[in-house]
């Protein structure tokens, strides 16, 4: 790691802890004896998600949120729990090492997380994502949603 300092190519790590998902490194040049701070992250890498009509964008955390965030409005579901859910998504992906996912994997990783969460920002949700255009399209999503309540959880996980 280069000084920021006098630029000397190398230092010695002096204390190394987490935080935030990162790893926050006191640093100490050999060179000039001056300290300093790093942080490390995990290298994702790019995920490009293939929307229904065939064409590919960049994965944006950032729409997922807004996504998950119309459908928990006044809703008793936390930042932490939306911050969760999209870091699932990522890194179900990542961990994967999967570049391209179809839009629609991402939007059943989100619903079944909903269904956890808050069975009617579930609903709310699956309502935009599966594009209801009618009443029997809730029926079912509900009855579905009871089904699976009833049978003590996760089937299809």
């Amino acid at each position: 790691m280069k000084c920021p300092f006098c630029g000397f190519e190398d230092s010695k790590v002096v204390d190394s802890r987490p935080k935030d998902n990162k790893v926050r490194r006191r640093r100490e040049c050999i060179k000039c004896g001056a300290r300093f701070t790093t942080f490390e992250t995990v290298e994702k890498p790019l995920l490009m998600v293939e929307k229904k009509g065939g064409t590919y964008e960049p994965f944006n955390r950032n729409k997922l949120i807004q996504g998950i965030f119309s459908a928990i409005k006044k809703r008793p579901v936390t930042i932490d729990e939306v911050s969760g859910i999209a870091d699932y998504v990522e890194n179900y992906f990542a961990n994967r090492l999967v570049t391209v996912a179809k839009s629609k994997e991402i939007g059943e990783l989100v619903l079944n997380r909903l269904r956890d969460t808050d069975p009617i920002a579930y609903i709310r949700f699956a309502s935009v994502y599966e594009d209801f255009t009618d009443i029997e399209s809730f029926v079912s999503i509900i009855s579905e949603l009871e089904r699976k309540t009833a049978a003590g959880g996760n089937e299809d996980e």
